[in-house]
């Protein structure tokens, strides 16, 4: 009889030890969910890709480095002869002869896609701006700034996975971006907005 109850005994312990060690068990691991799920995910920063990656055809045909110009600030804007506003390349060539030497260029892109408005050769391109507008700063080769046939270089101005800054889209004739020494893009400025406004300005005397 007392072996009896002593089997008993153990067996009642047993049975009501194993659902409380089954409970703590439990509860650990949902403190564990928990915990993890609190956990603030770190913030992946973007790296900012640089142009200085790119080579690029002048509008006489040869290879034009952009890594040639580290330690320069860069306009880059996309050009066409019979625009509403061609006139800027007068403001263009202003501001390349007033801070040339000051770390500063200017790339021009001729481009055909809006309105079909810089419809020549590049000989013809060229010619136009020597003639009206005495063009001096470097002018490369045409190309296509938007659309499938997209050049590479306008993909990494325009997707933020390449440049790390924002997407764009040009939008018509001489949208101008703005890279600082590294290559990298720091700002996207409206078409209409003038080459010599003061938020440009103040950007390349910076």
């Amino acid at each position: 009889m007392r072996i009896f109850m002593l089997v008993l005994v153990v067996c009642v312990i047993s049975c009501t030890s194993k659902p409380k060690e089954k409970a703590k068990e439990t509860a650990a691991v949902e403190k564990t969910t928990k915990e993890t799920s609190t956990q603030k995910t770190p913030e992946k920063t973007m790296e900012k890709g640089s142009i200085h990656q790119f080579t690029v055809k002048d509008i006489a045909g040869n290879d034009f480095k952009l890594a040639d110009l580290k330690g320069k600030k860069v306009m880059i804007v996309n050009t066409a002869s019979e625009c509403g506003l061609t006139p800027q390349y007068e403001q263009l060539q202003d501001i390349y002869e007033t801070f040339k030497d000051k770390d500063f260029t200017i790339i021009g892109f001729p481009a055909n896609n809006f309105g079909a408005q810089e419809p020549g050769s590049n000989q013809q391109i060229a010619t136009f701006c020597k003639a009206n507008y005495g063009v001096t700063f470097p002018m490369m080769e045409k190309i296509s700034v938007k659309g499938d046939d997209m050049h590479e270089l306008y993909q990494f101005l325009t997707q933020q996975s390449q440049n790390g800054l924002q997407d764009s889209e040009v939008g018509w004739n001489f949208q101008k971006y703005l890279l600082n020494a590294n290559g990298e893009l720091e700002k996207v400025i409206a078409p209409q907005t003038l080459p010599n406004d003061e938020a440009v300005l103040a950007w390349i005397e910076n």
